[in-house]
């Protein structure tokens, strides 16, 4: 079952974004999370004195805005708000750290942060896009209405130069206005949590 909604996930993906970025490919994305690729750095083996004394340095995926965890964002009561009723389980999505929700014959969660591209870096199908704000962060609302596939994704600005990006798919790929009101209430929950 989790693969079939890792493939639903993909529609949501391909109907938000294009080519540009780790959060613009929903192909990658399913190719990524298909494959279950994830990167952990290799543990160290020896330990000498001079490893030992040098400064701490904040590993390469730490981010700057403290969005260290994402799957921290939905507190046990937002999840139960948004009709999650599991944990989050972190991903690394082509290079963006992501925590995807998965309700077993309901529907699925995905939300990615891409430290590399602001909202006006992503190439998305501008036909299937609404402008929007949520709370204080703009936003973009993607869903192929035409397509009625179940899936929608909502994408926030986070600063000029990140965003990030909440994909929901329905299992069965149908009611995409009730994927779309899953999604924004996961945007609503998570953006005062956003710098």
């Amino acid at each position: 079952m989790g693969e079939l909604v890792r493939a639903e996930r993909t529609a949501a993906g391909r109907c938000a974004v294009g080519a540009r970025g780790p959060v613009a490919c929903g192909v990658l994305l399913f190719f990524l999370a298909a494959c279950g690729q994830q990167s952990t750095p290799p543990a160290a083996v020896g330990h000498t004195s001079a490893q030992a004394s040098a400064p701490a340095v904040p590993p390469p995926s730490a981010s700057p805005t403290g969005l260290a965890d994402l799957c921290t964002l939905l507190s046990p009561q937002d999840r139960s708000t948004a009709g999650i009723t599991v944990l989050g389980k972190s991903k690394d999505i082509a290079g963006a750290r992501a925590c995807d929700w998965t309700v077993p014959g309901t529907f699925g969660v995905t939300v990615t942060f891409d430290e590399k591209h602001g909202l006006a870096d992503l190439d998305v199908t501008k036909k299937n896009v609404t402008k929007t704000t949520v709370g204080t962060h703009p936003a973009l609302k993607v869903a192929d209405k035409k397509a009625a596939d179940g899936t929608c994704a909502v994408l926030l600005g986070v600063g000029d130069g990140a965003s990030l990006q909440i994909d929901v798919s329905n299992s069965g790929f149908s009611d995409t206005p009730l994927a779309c009101r899953r999604a924004g209430t996961v945007a609503e929950l998570v953006e005062p949590k956003l710098p």
